[in-house]
């Protein structure tokens, strides 16, 4: 894995992913410092999954820093169907500067990045988002002053959001609650991981199946949509078993009185959340969606900033001499 890709929070150092967090402030605090850092550069788009926040924010964060983008749809590459994804990452390494790929399967976004020569970044996948996750941080620190040690509580389906929200809280020192039903707990070696990376930071990393234990005095109180792209026809179902982990005005009472609610958007208002809670004092759901924006232009800056480098003038050829 070179270092200049963005696939997982697990990628990072504690004191890297500490870096993007400052970076992000930096640039949300004074955004026309930045406005040439990547001037002349354009970042593919490759979208295999739709998104609001995701094209918007990627879209205009790398207008903001100078660049370019270049929104590349399903019907535009269709990978692996259309064209290899070797070949699609052999042609646009030679023709755009970074590549953000929002996609299903992790592995896409890993091949991506052995193949190309250029910053890859994970927009999202069925196993992570780790662009969300330093937004959901990012927010917490900017209203909490401080993410080591806080009780961060996600209460909903152990999916690529909780994956993302579990790596980045161990690599920061918080303290992960994931609330899920049975039989829909996070995948087992990233549970692992995550503790293991907390033994280094202080944070703690816990599962259960009662929603109440995780949000008792919990800082944060967060979920996400019960049934995700691509489980549509599971979402009846999934609304049967899920319903207890509704959050709801009884559940953040669980949580401490200054308790902030968190949602990675869109959300599905009156299943996984009540409009009482999304639409309350608490509820930071927009700050953190804008975060979105600075987070990913602290990515892109750090993966694609780079000097031009000098190109020698071509010489001149002689010509001929007129006999």
């Amino acid at each position: 894995m070179r270092a200049n890709d963005f696939l997982s929070i697990r990628d990072f150092s504690p004191g890297q992913i500490q870096r993007f967090l400052d970076l992000a402030r930096q640039i949300k605090a004074i955004p026309g410092a930045y406005g040439h850092a990547l001037e002349g550069q354009t970042l593919a788009m490759i979208f295999e999954k739709p998104s609001l926040r995701t094209r918007v924010t990627f879209d205009v964060g790398i207008h903001q820093l100078g660049g370019f983008s270049l929104y590349l749809s399903p019907a535009e590459i269709n990978l692996g169907k259309r064209e290899s994804l070797y070949d699609v990452a052999k042609n646009l390494e030679r023709m755009v500067q970074g590549i953000m790929i929002r996609t299903f399967a992790h592995d896409v976004v890993e091949e991506m990045a052995e193949y190309a020569h250029i910053p890859i970044i994970n927009g999202l996948t069925n196993y992570s988002h780790p662009c969300q996750a330093l937004a959901d941080y990012l927010t917490m620190l900017e209203i909490k002053s401080k993410i080591a040690g806080l009780k961060v509580a996600f209460i909903g389906d152990g999916n690529n959001v909780a994956h993302s929200l579990m790596f980045a809280g161990a690599q920061l020192g918080a303290q992960v609650w994931i609330a899920t039903p049975s039989s829909y707990e996070p995948k087992p070696e990233a549970v692992e991981w995550a503790q293991h990376r907390c033994q280094d930071t202080g944070g703690t990393c816990t599962i259960t199946n009662d929603p109440v234990e995780a949000a008792l005095d919990a800082d944060v109180i967060y979920t996400d949509v019960w049934a995700s792209m691509g489980q549509e026809s599971e979402a009846e179902a999934r609304r049967g078993i899920f319903l207890p982990f509704q959050v709801n005005a009884a559940l953040m009472k669980k949580a401490k009185p200054d308790a902030i609610f968190l949602h990675c958007l869109p959300a599905h208002r009156g299943d996984e959340v009540t409009d009482e809670v999304i639409d309350s004092p608490g509820s930071c759901v927009f700050q953190e969606a804008e975060n979105r924006l600075h987070v990913q232009k602290a990515i892109m800056l750090e993966l694609m900033e780079h000097e031009v480098p000098a190109i020698s003038a071509p010489q001149r050829m002689e010509e001929p001499a007129h006999v």
